[in-house]
């Protein structure tokens, strides 16, 4: 599961803002540089066309494990030992395609039964990072290389901040961690998330078969909308921002670029598909692979969806934890991905 991101529009106020955002920066471009608009609606055009087929896979996968109702089986991951909870939680975590909303209660559930903290938060680092359409998505812009990296990443960050909250559990910042009670429910119409079992077959259900259609429609809207508009400004930074200036700040060799494309990505970070056409003008400008890999990643942790759905349920202390956790194993990830690209 991932960010808000990967829900349809409803997690947005005004879900015209994509819109009108692509088309304010084209007219400008028309305005200010005429020459330049028509390269600049081709380039998103054909841009658009490389990843339809990645679109196509990734609207149909997340709206198929939606109606047959796959989102039962992540209760699983919560029973039995707690190592294997941790390593369960964080590998869900990093494949499951749920939206940040849905979350919430999930994670209330499970903290109200009393599943540890160090499985809830391995599933919490991982969980806002990787999925099917993200997988898709990066892989059609970046490589199938950086999509295995970074969902190796996503599952390793997970197991780093689940079991770093295990052996740390007995400490002051883990105790007594959550705010309240957690009550379940949510936006999303998720009541209890260890209900039911997935119906694979699923279109022989009305009701799933509304669910499909409705999920497969909603996403490729978002997907398109989101894109369109990360399309549009890799082609402004392409055209305008000086590749120089790029290589300088998040270019060379070291830690340097990787640490600033952590503490960059951090507070940057809106959307994780929308970032993933900007990482990939940043990584043609000079910016390192490292940088680029330590950017999604504690940019994916902390965008604000995924933070709104931890901050709700715990203390600042352990929020602070999670951030913590979540800077660190981005910097990691990113010295791991400069020595092996």
């Amino acid at each position: 599961m991932t960010d808000a991101t990967q829900d349809p529009a409803r997690k947005f106020a005004l879900p015209a803002k994509p819109w009108i955002a692509s088309a304010v920066i084209l007219a400008s471009i028309a305005i200010f540089d005429a020459p330049y608009f028509w390269p600049a609606v081709q380039f998103t055009a054909n841009a658009l066309g490389h990843t339809a087929g990645f679109i196509a896979f990734a609207v149909l996968a997340v709206a198929y494990l939606k109606a047959s109702g796959a989102e039962s089986l992540l209760a699983r991951a919560f029973e039995g030992n707690p190592v294997r909870m941790v390593m369960m939680a964080a590998l869900l975590g990093g494949l499951s395609p749920f939206c940040s909303c849905e979350v919430i209660p999930f994670i209330a559930a499970l903290l109200a039964v009393g599943a540890p903290l160090s499985a809830v938060m391995a599933f919490w680092l991982a969980s806002p990072l990787m999925d099917p359409a993200m997988f898709a998505i990066t892989a059609g812009t970046l490589g199938y290389e950086f999509a295995i990296a970074k969902t190796i990443a996503a599952v390793s960050l997970g197991l780093f901040g689940g079991f770093g909250t295990m052996m740390l559990a007995k400490t002051p910042v883990f105790t007594d961690p959550l705010r309240e009670k957690p009550q379940i429910g949510s936006c999303c119409g998720v009541q209890d998330p260890f209900m039911g079992k997935p119906v694979w077959r699923f279109w022989n259900q009305p009701d799933r078969r509304a669910v499909f259609t409705e999920t497969t429609l909603d996403n490729a809207l978002f997907l398109f909308k989101w894109l369109t508009l990360a399309y549009v400004i890799e082609a402004v930074m392409l055209h305008y921002v000086p590749a120089e200036l790029i290589a300088s700040f998040l270019g060379g060799n070291g830690i340097g670029p990787i640490l600033l494309g952590a503490l960059v990505g951090a507070p940057a970070y809106l959307n994780g598909y929308a970032a993933v056409p900007l990482v990939d003008a940043l990584l043609a400008q000079g910016m390192t692979q490292g940088a680029a890999m330590s950017f999604v990643i504690a940019g994916g942790v902390s965008c604000i969806p995924a933070a709104i759905a931890v901050w709700a349920l715990v203390k600042p202390r352990v929020f602070a934890a999670y951030l913590s956790f979540a800077i660190v194993g981005a910097v990691i990830a990113g010295l791991v991905w400069q020595a092996v690209a």
